[in-house]
């Protein structure tokens, strides 16, 4: 049954269908045949229904608003600005901007696509006009916004904690560490690039006094990570209420600066609406999708089967890591962690490593998928802008890939850069 059903889930995907409608389609096709004493439309209706209908995922659609408002308002060129002031000057400043200003954005849309499409569109044409081939500058932003659903808030994380049942906050926490070593790896790369390449940096205006001049300006923007992650942590409100006062913010501030209108407002939400509406479909399915699975006990089964393999927990979990990498180049983030979180997370447990630390990795290892064809909808968006051809992008995104690989790696081999946080504040044992 359950080779049926992957191999029906993978026939659709590879004639296109929308990975919402593959996997409703899979769930009753398999359904029909193996329980035919099931209702499935009326289990998948209901699946779509009680999914949508959870306190923590309301998260989703508030911090996808979040980045529509910071995006229409202007504010995440604020945030752009303040970034080259602080790196602008080494080699390759301004690509070291596009990375820091993905790790600020990052902090308040939770998306990876959110993040391409903000800031892309006012880095990537600076970056060329600075003398970056125009492939290389939309790799490295797409690979700076892969940073976006690592370091907290994250949608991917939100599902995660649904799905395996963990505290949203503590997955947050532990976002903070690997979110700043992947940025930081590749601030590296890219300097080094750049040094080879010739890309010059821009001298700054007014030295440290013009930077904390030029973050100054770009206070109420640089403000909302703060209010988002400070009144979580401060145990002011849950995440989810976080993403409402986020949203409002956004909303308040883009007002009072008179740079949103009525129309942007319209517009934001509605981008914000339809995003989280497939997000909310996908759930759905893949809810249907698992409940199939465990009916057939297949999580504990394959746990079983990998505990046989070998005796080596760090083997195993390469190799769920090698897996994972590679259905992230077919199937999207949130996709993933709903169909395979509860197929690894036994596994996992039973090798004695935290769900946390699994589930920040996982998060890690997916969207790294984000920037690798063909579903790496990170590079759809950044070739959109960048107009370079695709090959090109693809080919300039290859050492980046490697890059954030060798984060994961580091992660996988040093938990405590994961758990250390989340214990430090009494998250976790």
């Amino acid at each position: 049954m359950a080779a049926l059903l992957f191999i029906s889930l993978f026939v659709l995907m590879f004639l296109s269908v929308p990975i919402a409608l593959a996997l409703a389609a899979s769930s009753a096709l398999v359904g029909y045949i193996y329980y035919p004493q099931l209702n499935l439309v009326a289990l998948l209706a209901q699946a779509i229904v009680t999914t949508a209908d959870s306190f923590p995922l309301m998260a989703i659609p508030f911090f996808m608003l979040v980045g529509t408002f910071m995006d229409k308002s202007g504010l995440s060129t604020e945030v752009i600005d303040a970034a080259e002031a602080l790196v602008g000057d080494i080699p390759g400043g301004l690509g070291a901007s596009t990375v820091v200003a993905c790790m600020i954005f990052a902090a308040i849309s939770g998306s990876g696509p959110a993040v391409v499409a903000a800031l892309g569109t006012i880095l990537v044409p600076a970056m060329v006009g600075r003398g970056y081939s125009a492939s290389y500058a939309g790799a490295l932003t797409a690979a700076g916004a892969t940073i976006g659903p690592v370091i907290p808030p994250s949608i991917p994380m939100i599902v995660y904690s649904v799905v395996v049942g963990v505290s949203t906050v503590a997955m947050f926490t532990g976002g903070f560490l690997p979110g700043i070593l992947m940025g930081s790896f590749l601030i590296l790369v890219n300097y080094l690039i750049a040094k080879k390449r010739g890309y010059a940096g821009k001298p700054r205006e007014g030295g440290f006094l013009g930077a904390l001049k030029q973050c100054w300006g770009a206070r109420w923007a640089l403000l909302l990570p703060f209010i988002i992650l400070g009144g979580i942590y401060g145990g002011l409100f849950t995440p989810t209420e976080a993403a409402v006062v986020g949203s409002s913010y956004a909303l308040v501030i883009g007002v009072l600066k008179k740079t949103l209108n009525i129309g942007k407002i319209k517009d934001a939400m509605v981008e914000a609406a339809l995003l989280s509406c497939l997000a909310m479909f996908v759930l759905g399915g893949a809810t249907t999708f698992g409940r199939l699975l465990m009916l057939e006990r297949i999580p504990q089964m394959l746990a079983q089967q990998m505990l046989g393999l070998t005796k080596s927990p760090l083997i195993i979990m390469g190799l769920i890591m090698v897996f994972l990498l590679i259905t992230g180049c077919f199937i999207d983030t949130i996709s993933n962690v709903v169909l395979f979180a509860p197929l690894f997370a036994p596994v996992a447990k039973a090798l004695n490593y935290d769900l946390v630390f699994f589930g920040v990795l996982m998060t890690v290892n997916l969207c790294i998928g984000m920037i690798t064809p063909p579903v790496g909808v990170n590079l759809y968006v950044a070739q959109g802008v960048c107009k370079a051809p695709f090959d090109q992008v693809i080919k300039e995104s290859i050492p980046l890939l490697f890059t954030l690989i060798g984060s994961m790696v580091v992660m996988l081999l040093f938990p405590e850069l994961v758990l250390f946080l989340p214990r430090a504040l009494g998250l976790l044992r």
